[in-house]
């Protein structure tokens, strides 16, 4: 049987687009787990629509950090407008995938009821319990939304094993 990690994680993003600089903070989440060949899997939840590999566990994530850019990118080549671009990517956000929900709560309960012990690297993080931090998504327009720039508007990614 496989063992699901049930992982939490924060991107923030500037993206170019068709006449437009627009900021995508995702709250997100996702599973990671090691097939049966030897590689890692990362499996988006929320998004759902995102898949990646690796070696090792850091490869994954990074190659799903990537592959979520990557998926912006092509929503900003393809809109023609900062409101076509926000619908986009609030759709791709939304859309759900069930049984990856409920697995990932499945593998938060084996946390929380000891069945599973995560092992490094997964121990090694900080473990967050989902509640107090719900997946979510903000998409701004830079260009004309914000009137002030400061240093405490900077959002550092995260990535927390769900407990």
């Amino acid at each position: 049987m496989k063992n699901y990690y049930p992982l939490l994680f924060t991107f923030r993003d500037v993206v170019s687009g068709n006449g437009f600089l627009s900021g995508i903070t995702l709250s997100g989440r996702m599973l990671m787990f090691k097939e049966d060949d030897g590689k890692w899997w990362a499996y988006g939840v929320r998004p759902a629509a995102i898949a990646a590999s690796g070696e090792i566990p850091q490869e994954a994530h990074f190659n799903f950090k990537n592959r979520y850019k990557e998926v912006l990118y092509d929503f900003a080549q393809e809109a023609a407008s900062f409101e076509s671009f926000r619908n986009q990517v609030e759709n791709f956000y939304y859309e759900p995938d069930e049984e990856e929900e409920r697995i990932w709560e499945a593998a938060v309960q084996a946390i929380r009821s000891g069945t599973l012990v995560p092992e490094e690297p997964f121990s090694n993080l900080p473990k967050q319990a989902p509640e107090t931090r719900p997946s979510s998504i903000s998409v701004q327009r830079l260009d004309q939304a914000i009137t002030r720039y400061a240093a405490t508007d900077n959002v550092p990614d995260l990535f927390a094993t769900a407990a």
